[in-house]
């Protein structure tokens, strides 16, 4: 072996030292170029069409396009990175629907949501720009396996019903998501509208939780049968009702707020709760054909459209508003601990089946203020044997025990909601330090159950925990995005 001399070696040694440190730090290396994951639109975001069949990553460092009906098939997951952004498609309504036997896995953060919105620029967005996001589970329902989605949102072939027999169905997770600007009708058949969050036979395996959806063009959120539960859920200016229980839905909701502008209103007439199971909703027997009964259970709900003097026909919209809560055929809706202010009616029971359901106590409301509205206690739907009025609803409601209250638009500041819970642009929600509702809250009877977080107070929000902060938008229609 040959040897370099001592000096020589040492030197050469000092300048390979240098030019290592170089290569190592060169500030000036082109960087690393990405190509996008799929083809791109003009906006240069990343085309999701058809049907995804293997698992997929959406990451946060694209942009994503639903065109058309994008749908996730069985056995195939659709994870989304915190601080993703997805948009739907105008023109063909685009929309993600999670089929049976399918999972996302949307899990974003207090401070990075993932956000499926409009394609349309800021200040141009409206109600109904594209179609909505659908997720598909196994869970029982009321009605026949073969009962299909409405407005044709399945691909067909067996693979546009739902619902099944697994209580425990497992169509993944959506926390911190926001969905905005969704929610049209798909043809002009009656019931044949997609929802901003819409859940056919979804079961409890699936977690929802810190989901806002604003701008709906239908329902903000419509539940088809299942059992999925779900928390800190907001509805912010829909169109049509804010959440909507149908096909015996049975599942478990803590923390909701709505705030409705006053403005706007469906033509079918626009509620905070309606609740069925099916149209008339009797006869109730058999597998998959009338049972189970509606049967959700809510708590901590507050729903607002306004301090002022309740509107019955918006200055816009298509129809008119009607009841904070519409509960009719043959639901066993129960609600807890929860607040509606400024609807033209308050609670409208309605439907002897309804009424019977009432008797029996399957149906219960406790810790509820109704407030702000011109008709507060109403019996509708009455025909033949077990028909009821007016004066048999209000004497339920106040009934010993139940910590139920009317109050009227005069007394409405003695509720001590926060001053900006109606405001449109900039509402904030936690209540006075002289609010009545920070005590009173009943967790008795259905809301015992262990799903319920058990506090003192009635209504979304207490006076200090704002689990609102961070992660919702209460002007989408500015966002840059």
């Amino acid at each position: 072996m040959k040897r370099f001399p001592k000096l020589l070696l040492v030197a050469m040694l000092g300048l390979a030292a240098p030019l290592s440190s170089c290569e190592n730090n060169d500030d000036n290396a082109p960087a690393v170029v990405t190509p996008p994951s799929g083809p791109v639109d003009n906006a240069g975001r990343v085309i999701l069409s058809g049907v995804i069949t293997t698992s997929r990553t959406l990451r946060a460092n694209e942009k994503y396009l639903l065109q058309g009906f994008v749908y996730v098939a069985s056995g195939a997951t659709l994870t989304i990175e915190p601080g993703t952004k997805i948009f739907g498609d105008q023109t063909t309504k685009g929309a993600l629907v999670i089929e049976r036997g399918a999972k996302i896995m949307a899990e974003g953060t207090q401070t990075n949501p993932i956000v499926f919105t409009s394609t349309q620029a800021a200040g141009s967005r409206k109600y109904g720009d594209w179609g909505g996001v659908v997720l598909v589970g196994s869970a029982p329902t009321n009605q026949s396996l073969s009962k299909t989605m409405e407005g044709g949102v399945g691909r067909g072939t067996g693979l546009d019903t739902f619902g099944g027999t697994n209580p425990a169905d497992n169509s993944g997770t959506m926390k911190y998501v926001r969905i905005e600007f969704a929610g049209v009708a798909l043809s002009n058949d009656p019931n044949s509208e997609i929802n901003g969050l819409t859940l056919y036979g979804v079961g409890s395996g699936t977690t929802l939780d810190y989901i806002q959806v604003s701008y709906s063009g239908d329902d903000s959120y419509e539940w088809f049968g299942g059992t999925v539960n779900a928390k800190h859920l907001i509805a912010y200016r829909g169109w049509d009702d804010d959440f909507d229980t149908d096909y015996g839905y049975t599942g478990k909701i803590q923390y909701g707020l709505s705030l409705r502008d006053p403005q706007y209103a469906d033509q079918s007439g626009s509620n905070g709760f309606e609740s069925d199971n099916f149209n008339p909703g009797t006869p109730a027997t058999g597998d998959n054909a009338g049972l189970p009964l509606t049967a959700p259970v809510f708590s901590n709900m507050s729903v607002f459209v306004t301090a002022g003097a309740p509107v019955t026909t918006p200055q816009a919209g298509s129809g008119s508003f009607q009841s904070a809560l519409h509960l009719r055929r043959n639901t066993t809706t129960s609600v807890y601990n929860s607040v509606f202010v400024g609807f033209p009616e308050g609670l409208r029971l309605d439907g002897t089946s309804t009424w019977a359901n009432v008797q029996a106590g399957t149906l219960d409301l406790r810790g509820v203020t109704i407030a702000n509205t011109n008709t507060p206690l109403r019996a509708a739907g009455n025909t033949g044997a077990g028909a009821f009025t007016d004066a048999d609803v209000q004497a339920w409601f106040n009934g010993t025990g139940k910590n139920n209250a009317v109050v009227a638009a005069a007394d409405l500041s003695t509720l001590g909601l926060n001053a900006s819970s109606f405001s449109l642009t900039s509402p904030a929600f936690l209540l006075q330090s002289s609010s009545p509702l920070l005590t009173g809250a009943v967790f008795t009877g259905k809301a015992a159950d262990g799903f319920f977080t058990q506090g003192a107070y009635r209504g979304a929000f207490n006076g200090t925990d704002n689990w609102a902060q961070g992660w919702t938008n209460f002007d989408p229609q500015s966002a840059a995005y």
